[in-house]
């Protein structure tokens, strides 16, 4: 087979030769892409403009509405643009982009969950000490950490991916899933990058006992408040985040650890839209459209740009 490591194109999974079930994949995309887009800028709206908002919780939920929205911005547009012009290349720079930011974006994502889930152990289980363990400075350092954790995650993926000798150019997917970027290595310097994606894995299934073993504490701790009223208030902060992050981990894990030799094209899609294209589009509405006081905050934006708008009229 020849050496294709410096080919300049790399052909994705194409969803049909047919050219209107071409478009209807187009819409497809497109009308998810706007649910996740339109979910995620209303929270960082919401909690950007309004300043009640502007606690740790908030603080790190608009983080993981942003890294949400550069997540489904990574393959999304690149799908839609492929379905609508009936084309399959991605330039070898647009696949390097991809897994970069994939790993970047989903590294950093576990990271702020992780936090995500130490705020809550604080405020539930330490509530007196929340205001001195959780102020301004330590939930920006603990955000700048979990950012830069993510590059450092992309960085050595990235290039542990394409440090490889391909003998193809055509991946088994609609993105450049590094799993089927190394199904077409002809070396066997893809064990690198499968240590690393070991590796990262260990890191990820670290974070997610970690998150377990807090939310077992924030349990007990919950069982001991003696009203029910209050037991509910605690828990409908901690179980969206229980269910964001239950829902990541094992689609993740699914993705990445299982046999591809015994996968199918049409498994490996449907995998790939459950762990990369749902969560970024269901977080915001598992995290902040059932949340009243995000609804709230919403509300006074709209109430106040329609006021705006009605005085200059």
């Amino acid at each position: 087979m020849p050496n294709l490591t410096s080919a300049s194109d790399f052909l994705l999974l194409e969803f049909s030769n047919i050219r209107e079930l071409q478009i209807l994949h187009f819409f497809v995309f497109l009308t998810i892409y706007v649910i996740a887009v339109t979910g995620n800028l209303l929270s960082i709206l919401a909690v950007a403009l309004d300043h009640h908002l502007h606690t740790p919780m908030y603080f790190f939920l608009m983080n993981l509405a942003i890294l949400d929205l550069g997540s489904v911005s990574i393959m999304v547009p690149k799908a839609m643009a492929n379905c609508l012009l009936n084309s399959r290349s991605i330039s070898c720079t647009g696949c390097v982009a991809q897994v970069f930011f994939l790993f970047f974006l989903g590294g950093s994502d576990f990271a702020i969950l992780t936090i995500m889930a130490h705020d809550r152990y604080v405020a539930i289980c330490n509530p007196l000490q929340y205001e001195t363990i959780m102020h301004r400075g330590a939930c920006i350092h603990m955000a700048v950490s979990a950012w830069i954790a993510g590059i450092l995650n992309g960085i050595l993926n990235t290039g542990g991916t394409f440090a490889i000798t391909f003998c193809s150019n055509m991946i088994d997917q609609f993105f450049c899933e590094v799993p089927q970027i190394l199904k077409l290595s002809c070396s066997d310097m893809y064990l690198v990058e499968v240590g690393m994606i070991m590796f990262s894995c260990f890191l990820g299934l670290g974070c997610f006992i970690f998150i377990i073993v807090t939310y077992v504490q924030i349990f007990r701790s919950v069982l001991r408040i003696p009203s029910v009223h209050g037991q509910k208030k605690a828990l409908s902060t901690c179980l969206p985040h229980l269910i964001v992050v239950s829902l990541l981990t094992f689609t993740d894990f699914f993705a990445y650890l299982r046999p591809q030799s015994y996968s199918s094209s049409d498994l490996n899609v449907l995998f790939a839209i459950i762990y990369a294209v749902l969560p970024p589009m269901l977080n915001p509405f598992i995290y902040s459209m059932r949340n009243k006081e995000i609804k709230t905050a919403l509300m006074k934006i709209l109430c106040l740009r329609y006021s705006t708008q009605g005085s200059l009229g």
